[in-house]
């Protein structure tokens, strides 16, 4: 059987089927790089998997999940410019944590070099907006590539890295969702390692690296340069390529996925236009860009968000006076979701209909059923949400934040009525509380996001005094991409460590009123929330659970491990459904006549769900008594 990490330290050269975050694992073994941090957010946690199977001892760089996004970035900067060729990575908003420092690096001489790798999400997969990233770069004059498969993601982290020692400036590597997830056979070079040489070169001497007053400005002019020198490599590179279909009337520009989905678009079209297929988003090679538009009649830009290439090329039509007709975003969904096959077809079609047949209409099928997102069966969230629901009136303000829990503002919970980013529940339940006497205000976070983002928005809320009730969801993971460690959870990527427990943490800041309580105690917790809440200062109830998928994955490992689960005494059953319609364990189902049986392949006999039914019908499977615990 083949291990990912045998494959990942291969000597010779090598082709392997891998996707897109596994690829660039092996670009960076090859590359030479020696430090690597990150924070865990879809599309970009395989990486960190990929890495995780090379051996601790044999892994040929430093790694690390840094705290926050910001953290990590600083984290990689102090290697770079120690001389360390450094990557970090996280996923689209991490950029806006990372923003303070990020837009600083350009004007930084980074001797080592520093490849920064951002997980877009056109599509909104596993994000709360469809940011584009390249603005970032624009504004902080940092070069992107933008790889379309899992074979230029190698390649393409080769060529930043390169570029990156070459200018010493930061260069983005833009992956997307699908560029992440898509799978590929790829050739890989062969790797020959040498022993690094982890000499100290910091040196005031290479900077400045003070970016302020008019230190600042020279700084900017030495980014340009650089960013100029970027922009004459991109002009003779072959990975910005033309794909000559021998057409002087049509052409396209894209990049990136588009590409791929333009390539799949055109199968069967009567003709086919010329491609510009750039690998530089920015700088764009303005040179062959020009000539691209000056060799056809009308060109459509095909890029998936926003129009960062098509207004910059619409400028350079326009300063070079060229009589091309370009053709970029028509409406609104060109702004949205991701550019598959199917809705490149669409634009092609609409815009050159003799070129392209519309897609014949599809027989219309039944649909599939609505399957809502929704915590894991046992999950510690959901026994917490059912009990503090019962905690709180109807008009109480609830407020969300990023993780798994952040699923509670669904049906039969509605708990958390806002949401921003990572740790702002805490700031935005401060706001919600002034000139609010009558409705009690309850934010909602968890372990992982409380050492991420949200300590600035607690002490804050413990400094000005405002009393609001701070409920920590405290699972020991980061579960939501992909059971990451944190600082409470007692080890780190590398080794074990001590915990920083978070009731410590909150002692420290002098909070006064904290409980703490076990989410499948669904009463007692009840109870807290209430006392807590009745508190007119900041309190904290840290509701506490293992995350039972994890738990439950750990524990199959053991070969004496059994299945369990709960069964439903039919003859009990006083069919109140609250099972199904306040406490709503996916492991529930319900026949048109009312009855409630068990899926036995979800449940994994926690008996959290005992509780909550009030007739005592569930009981654990091979019991004849009710009531009791799995």
């Amino acid at each position: 059987m083949k291990k990912m990490g045998d494959m990942l330290l291969k000597r010779e050269a090598f082709l392997e089927i891998v996707m897109g975050n596994t690829a660039i694992v092996r670009a960076m073994v090859e590359a030479g790089t020696r430090v690597v941090s990150a924070y865990p957010g879809s599309p970009t946690p395989e990486i960190a998997s990929a890495i995780q199977s090379i051996p601790r001892g044999d892994r040929p760089f430093y790694f690390e999940f840094s705290t926050n996004e910001k953290v990590a970035t600083e984290l990689a900067y102090g290697a770079a410019v120690n001389g360390h060729l450094s990557t970090v990575f996280f996923k689209s908003v991490g950029l806006n944590v990372a923003a303070d420092t990020f837009v600083q690096l350009s004007l930084m001489n980074i001797i080592g070099g520093m490849v920064v790798v951002l997980g877009d999400d056109p599509g909104a997969n596993s994000s709360q907006n469809e940011q584009d990233n390249r603005h970032y770069a624009r504004m902080s004059y940092t070069p992107v590539l933008e790889p379309a498969d899992p074979a230029e993601v190698y390649r393409f982290y080769l060529e930043a890295a390169r570029l990156s020692q070459k200018h010493r400036m930061p260069v983005i590597l833009r992956l997307t969702t699908h560029v992440c997830h898509a799978k590929e056979r790829v050739a890989f070079g062969p790797w020959n390692p040498v022993p690094p040489d982890d000499t100290p070169r910091f040196d005031p001497a290479n900077g400045a690296y003070i970016p302020l007053t008019t230190q600042a400005i020279e700084q900017k002019r030495a980014a340009l340069a650089r960013l100029e020198q970027v922009r004459q490599w991109a002009e003779k590179t072959e990975l910005n390529r033309v794909v000559d279909n021998g057409n002087t009337a049509r052409g396209v520009i894209t990049m990136g996925l588009p590409f791929l989905s333009l390539m799949e678009a055109l199968n069967g079209a009567a003709a086919k236009p010329d491609i510009l297929k750039l690998a530089y988003v920015h700088p764009l090679p303005r040179g062959k860009i020009i000539r691209f538009l000056s060799g056809h009649q009308e060109v459509k830009i095909l890029e998936e968000l926003d129009d960062v290439a098509e207004n910059q090329i619409k400028a350079l039509a326009f300063d070079q006076q060229l009589p091309v007709k370009i053709i970029g975003k028509t409406g609104p969904e060109d702004w949205i979701g991701e550019y598959t096959p199917d809705k490149v077809h669409r634009l092609l079609a609409a815009m050159w209909p003799d070129m392209i047949q519309p897609s014949p209409a599809a027989e219309a099928d039944d649909p599939a059923p609505h399957r809502p997102p929704q915590m894991c069966p046992g999950c510690g969230h959901r026994s917490a949400f059912h009990a503090i629901k019962q905690a709180l009136a109807p008009t109480d303000i609830t407020v969300a934040d990023i993780g798994c829990h952040t699923l509670g503002f669904l049906p039969p919970y509605e708990m958390g009525q806002l949401l921003m980013c990572m740790g702002a529940s805490t700031a935005i339940g401060s706001g919600l509380r002034l000139f609010n006497t009558s409705r009690k205000v309850v934010a909602f976070m968890g372990d992982s996001t409380f050492f991420h983002a949200a300590l600035p928005g607690i002490i804050n809320a413990i400094f000005n005094r405002h009393p609001i009730t701070l409920i920590l969801m405290e699972n020991g993971t980061t579960a939501m991409t992909g059971h990451q460690d944190h600082a409470a959870s007692g080890k780190n990527f590398n080794e074990e460590t001590d915990k920083i427990p978070v009731r410590q943490v909150l002692e420290g800041l002098g909070v006064k009123h904290i409980f703490e309580v076990d989410t499948y105690q669904q009463a007692k917790l009840a109870k807290m929330v209430i006392e807590a809440t009745s508190i007119d200062e900041f309190s904290v109830v840290i509701a506490r659970h293992p995350c039972m998928l994890k738990f439950t994955r750990e524990q199959r490992k053991n070969p004496s491990y059994q299945q369990k689960h709960v069964v439903i005494d039919q003859a009990v059953c006083g069919r109140i459904h609250a099972c199904i319609e306040t406490f709503g364990c996916p492991t529930f189902t319900r026949d048109t006549e009312g009855n409630v049986t068990i899926n036995t392949d979800l449940c994994i006999g926690d008996g959290s769900c005992i509780q909550t039914c009030p007739a005592k019908a569930i009981i654990p499977a091979g019991k004849k008594d009710k009531g009791g615990a799995a």
